[in-house]
């Protein structure tokens, strides 16, 4: 475990905190913009390297503040070039983090919280409880680490294989929405990570309320953890919908204020072998979303230690998914990765909490 430090963190400040709190040092605006500069376009991790900075005043800053990165506890490698980093947080929770390289692009699956409220029962992440609720800081703090250990940093943005961020690590964003909302707005600030709105995913498994502020105060891309077409199914799979039922969830993709044509709705769909893979259940999905700009994104089921599911063949997922693209909706199978160092959708689970004796299986 860190020992914890008793200076304000800057990471996960916005722009006016901490201008407001150089203020209170007597240290003028601007120097909160060259502090920006620095953390977030050329990732220092010191106030010594911020060389447009007096050293008396780097000597004040660090007298205050700290920018301290989550620590590594594990950083893994896939065959396939996935990435994985098991962080740890100062008062030593841990979560998991996940960069999916392609060939022009790259994504960073981040999470938002220690554990899940969810109980999915076909993901991995389900089994844990929820800990707590991740900071604005600490949401940043993956993304500081991955750009890191890509070495990322020097480079100009077209050469970057980190180019968009999903929100579908460990956790249910929108139950920590207000720290998730604080982090991405951070993120998206064109003088600093300045990753657009259009290259960020958020993932939720249908906390209805919210999605509405979502896209009012983000416009973010919005993915749905669907799973089933039928409301007693998906209770089973996705305890949340006996809150939230289909029907609610739906008209509110219906309503999201940042989906159009060029801005579809994700669907994402796990394959489970004879529980949601039939070909009426293919049916029903298209009589679900008629209306919805919206694609859908099948994901083979990545087994895990003690899972009760198989995931649906090969032939069933294609038979499948030719009935949704034949429908007019993309219904790409998505390419399982990492799954050899337990990086797959569905597979995340850190060692923050766990049951006396249950084997952790982080790869």
């Amino acid at each position: 475990m860190h020992k914890i430090s008793e200076k304000t963190p800057i990471i996960g400040l916005t722009r006016e905190e901490l201008t407001q709190k150089l203020a209170t040092l007597g240290l003028p605006a601007f120097r909160a913009k060259q502090i920006w500069h620095w953390l977030y376009t050329k990732g220092a991790t010191d106030f010594s390297q911020m060389t447009t900075i007096a050293k008396p005043q780097q000597a004040l800053l660090d007298e205050h503040f700290n920018l301290a990165r989550p620590g590594i506890a594990k950083d893994l490698t896939s065959f396939d070039a996935t990435r994985k980093w098991l962080l740890e947080f100062q008062d030593g929770n841990k979560v998991e983090t996940v960069f999916i390289p392609e060939e022009d692009r790259g994504a960073l699956c981040v999470s938002s919280q220690v554990g899940c409220t969810l109980s999915c029962t076909f993901c991995h992440t389900g089994t844990m409880k929820l800990v707590r609720n991740l900071t604005a800081g600490e949401i940043i703090g993956q993304v500081l680490v991955a750009r890191d250990g890509l070495n990322e940093w020097n480079k100009k943005r077209e050469d970057c294989l980190f180019t968009n961020i999903v929100m579908m690590g460990m956790g249910e964003p929108l139950y920590n929405y207000e720290q998730v909302a604080r982090a991405l707005t951070i993120i998206m600030d064109g003088e600093g990570i300045a990753i657009s709105k259009r290259r960020i995913t958020l993932s939720t498994s249908g906390v209805v309320p919210m999605i509405e502020k979502c896209g009012q105060e983000l416009g973010v891309n919005l993915a749905i953890s669907l799973h089933a077409v039928r409301d007693d199914l998906r209770d089973e799979l996705v305890p949340l919908n006996k809150k939230y039922p289909l029907a609610q969830l739906l008209q509110a993709c219906r309503d999201y204020p940042a989906a159009n044509n060029a801005r579809r709705i994700t669907f994402e769909y796990v394959m489970l072998k004879g529980v949601n893979d039939t070909d009426a259940d293919a049916r029903e999905l298209v009589r679900l979303l008629d209306g919805i700009h919206a694609k859908v994104n099948l994901i083979p089921w990545n087994p895990w230690p003690g899972a009760k599911y198989e995931t649906s063949s090969r032939n069933r997922q294609h038979a499948f998914a030719k009935i949704v693209n034949d429908a007019g909706y993309s219904s790409p199978i998505r390419a399982t990765r990492g799954e050899d160092i337990m990086a797959a959708c569905g597979q995340l689970k850190s060692d923050s909490e766990r049951k006396k004796g249950e084997k952790v299986w982080l790869g």
